[in-house]
């Protein structure tokens, strides 16, 4: 099944929009200039008017630092603390999270944004040594936050299986506790989930506002992607 795209970005706090790659695409990030504008522009002043830019390849990314004297920061949200430093000058700098926060330095305030670098592949371990290795159709993490709202999403579902309720957002947010996730933040996981890990799309006749949500949930329950076990991941 063909991949739409394989890394997307996000804007957080000073920085905007959503923007998709394809393998081999790259994309510019800064201020800009109204002679030279960047694909993904960033509106906080101190930020460089090209700071710097992002190369898909596949399942994973390349970060490049255009900045003569200032460091980039990538963290992994999903993580124990994990961190990498992209250099000043730096180009095509492998990164390897699946889900990442590209951190830029300011004096005031906060710049950053989001990378998601989906559909990572697997080999076959009950038989390594025999033909090419296989990919995963629904490439999930289980300890990532968009899996956390998966869960919440199928909850009703796998406690009950007549239920027809979908949760809301603000229901989502309660029952994922504990986390950062704002109503915004989970909207986000919802689209990347339905777009990215398992490629939803509405039938030609829906026009219910909660077809995402609710082709996920089918989704993933009719392929055992979210199971009884993993309802021990909500809050209380």
């Amino acid at each position: 099944m063909a991949i739409d795209r394989t890394v997307l970005l996000q804007g957080e706090k000073s920085t905007t929009g959503t923007l998709g790659l394809n393998p081999g695409q790259e994309v510019t990030f800064g201020r800009g200039t109204e002679s030279h504008p960047v694909d993904f522009p960033l509106v906080h002043p101190e930020v460089s008017r090209l700071a710097g830019s992002i190369t898909a390849v596949q399942d994973f990314w390349l970060l490049t630092n255009f900045s003569h004297d200032s460091t980039l920061v990538v963290e992994n949200p999903e993580g124990g603390g994990e961190f990498l430093k992209v250099a000043p000058g730096r180009a095509a700098a492998p990164i390897p999270f699946e889900f990442a926060r590209v951190v830029l330095p300011v004096a005031v305030g906060e710049c950053s944004f989001l990378v998601f670098a989906s559909q990572h592949s697997f080999v076959d371990r009950d038989r390594p040594h025999q033909g090419e290795p296989t990919l995963s159709m629904f490439s999930l993490d289980e300890t990532a936050k968009y899996f956390l709202v998966l869960v919440a999403l199928c909850e009703p579902r796998l406690r009950d299986c007549s239920s027809t309720v979908i949760p809301t957002v603000p229901q989502i947010l309660d029952r994922i506790g504990g986390t950062d996730l704002t109503r915004g933040g989970v909207n986000f996981h919802i689209d990347y989930l339905a777009r990215t890990k398992l490629r939803v799309k509405p039938a030609e006749e829906t026009r219910k506002a909660d077809w995402q949500r609710a082709s996920l949930v089918s989704i993933a329950l009719r392929f055992d992607l979210v199971r009884d076990e993993h309802l021990k991941l909500l809050d209380g």
